[in-house]
């Protein structure tokens, strides 16, 4: 897929992972739409890039659909808007708090299928290229999916749906010429971890064999804009981790 001149939908686009990938797919030429709960931030960076801004929840239909209506000629859309949650199954008090458990679900893997099908959808009406291609759908996992630690219940569990919806959507929307891939991340510097103490920081840096340091959000980025790039990734879950593998905690 050529990006210059597309348009790019980026779901939890405002900040981190999906303000880099804005970015990126901006600085390649693509009329990208900003879509995020938080206005005030969407719609600087909308207008510092060129490009527009949707008001979205991602767990809300009308919202979702309004917010791929928006985008003219839709052939990507990247999904990182997403929420974290800690706790131990069992605590010292009792069981987890089941509602936690259910919003975690609810954004991080509801949401991204909300994305992906709304996406897909407006996608498959549109023309396909010279091989066929529609479009394409990059989802963020975790590598919590595979390597949870403890007090990740909800997140790993949340982020392993998104990994297994991967590649069954991609068998589903191959007959339509529209790609599934999902990007799972490591340890990267993003506003979640913004807050920790820098020795934190450092030390969470450190863990990652090589390189030993927290990743970047323009490398994410520039994984999310391959992939639309390469028409042969498809149906896969492509670990962005520099060899992490996460201790139990």
């Amino acid at each position: 897929m050529e990006l210059n001149g597309i348009g790019a939908l980026v779901a939890g686009g405002a900040s981190g992972l999906g303000e880099a990938t804005a970015r990126e797919l901006a600085g390649r030429g693509a009329r990208v739409t900003v879509a995020d709960l938080n206005e005030e931030r969407g719609a600087a960076l909308a207008g510092e890039i060129g490009g527009s801004f949707a008001a979205a929840d991602v767990t809300d239909e009308a919202q979702v659909q309004a917010a791929v209506e928006s985008v003219e000629g839709l052939r990507l859309a990247v999904s990182c808007a997403g929420i974290g949650w800690a706790e131990r199954t069992v605590k010292r008090d009792g069981p987890a708090a089941l509602q936690p458990f259910e919003t975690v679900v609810r954004v991080n893997l509801i949401g991204t299928f909300n994305v992906l099908r709304l996406a897909a959808s407006a996608m498959a009406a549109g023309e396909p290229d010279d091989e066929g291609e529609r479009g394409a759908v990059v989802m963020t996992a975790s590598i919590a999916a595979f390597d949870g630690q403890i007090g990740q219940t909800a997140y790993a569990a949340s982020k392993g749906g998104v990994t297994g919806l991967t590649l069954p959507a991609a068998r589903d929307l191959a007959r339509l010429g529209i790609r599934v891939c999902t990007i799972a991340p490591g340890l990267f510097d993003t506003p979640l971890l913004a807050a920790l103490p820098p020795e934190t920081r450092d030390a969470l840096g450190a863990s990652i064999p090589f390189p030993p340091r927290l990743g970047r959000p323009e490398e994410y980025a520039k994984l999310a804009c391959h992939i639309a790039e390469n028409t042969m990734l498809n149906g896969e879950v492509l670990r962005l981790d520099g060899a992490l593998r996460m201790a139990p905690k």
